[in-house]
């Protein structure tokens, strides 16, 4: 070694991944609805493996009647609705601005029909977006909670209406309200997605005993944060197991702990949701703890990591 070579700093570690025809520098990215342009003056957003926008809907779209946020023992419940200011906003006013970051630009949609949902996808197909992300799995756009992802015949059908409106990689937020994680993950396999999302928020309720009367205005809502993380932990080992296509860990992600155990279980990269609400520069202090824990650890690959979980011999199915 050379004196200049003694001096020289380290190599960063490399932290990119592949999720599908993407490669993000690192698998720490925004959980929808959870993201925006304000987050630009705690961090730098080029910083993040992707960007992933709020879902938007074809038209404007108020979203539901207050209150829409209650706090709970290990996370909260939101009933927001999915307020839109619709794809003209979009294409706009949204796309202009995101695209003068480097990192991939995910575009996450929704829609109440499959013909709704085609033709929305098709018209954020733009320059400038990197992938469709499909909430097919929001619990509060249906009615008593039901959503496509719900059942794999809807799901497959959805799927396959949106895999024809763009060329794009198209990304499927699938549901922990389902018995059937496994059977619609691989009906959004079928149908053309080249990643999944592994999980949207768990349907759930809460009461306020004083007045008897439920404390989110649209009565349920969708729970998530730190209570959250082992359901989907599950769904993401589940999924990545029965499936081909990469698997993306999303629920209760607060640590870098957090972040390993997706991977090991087989995620190929994670979204941060809640915890962004009660520290706005967690996914930046995320990618730079993944970064020296993997030089600590001599890991020079995360595919080193991802789905290197170690099982016992008599493993459950």
């Amino acid at each position: 070694m050379t004196h200049s070579d003694a001096l020289a700093p380290s190599a960063a570690p490399d932290l990119s991944v592949r999720v599908g025809d993407l490669t993000l520098a690192n698998p720490i990215m925004p959980a929808s609805g959870t993201f925006s342009e304000d987050l630009a003056d705690v961090f730098d957003l080029d910083l993040l493996g992707a960007h992933v926008l709020k879902t938007i809907m074809h038209g404007t779209r108020p979203g539901n009647p207050t209150p829409r946020v209650c706090d709970l023992q290990g996370g909260m419940l939101n009933a927001i609705g999915i307020p839109s200011k619709g794809v003209a906003y979009f294409r706009d006013q949204m796309l202009p601005y995101w695209s003068g970051y480097r990192a991939p630009l995910v575009v996450s949609i929704s829609a109440h029909s499959m013909d709704e949902f085609a033709r929305l996808c098709a018209e954020v197909s733009l320059p400038g977006v990197a992938a469709i992300e499909a909430n097919i799995s929001c619990p509060n756009i249906e009615a008593d909670g039901k959503a496509f992802a719900m059942r794999p015949d809807t799901t497959e059908q959805v799927m396959r209406r949106l895999r024809a409106a763009t060329d794009l990689p198209l990304w499927a937020k699938m549901t922990p309200n389902t018995g059937e994680p496994v059977e619609t993950a691989l009906a959004a396999e079928a149908a053309g997605a080249d990643a999944l999302v592994t999980a949207n928020t768990a349907l759930g309720m809460a009461i306020d005993v004083r007045t008897r009367r439920p404390r989110l205005g649209n009565v349920m809502g969708g729970m998530s944060g730190p209570a959250m993380k082992p359901i989907a932990l599950r769904m993401t080992y589940q999924c990545a197991r029965a499936c081909t296509i990469p698997v993306i860990g999303c629920g209760g992600i607060a640590t870098l702990d957090d972040v390993l155990e997706f991977l090991i279980a087989g995620a190929s990269a994670v979204q941060v949701g809640t915890a962004t609400f009660q520290s706005p520069t967690v996914m930046a202090r995320l990618v730079a703890e993944l970064a020296d824990w993997t030089a600590a650890h001599g890991i020079t690959d995360l595919s080193q990591v991802i789905g290197s979980v170690e099982m016992p011999d008599d493993e459950a199915a």
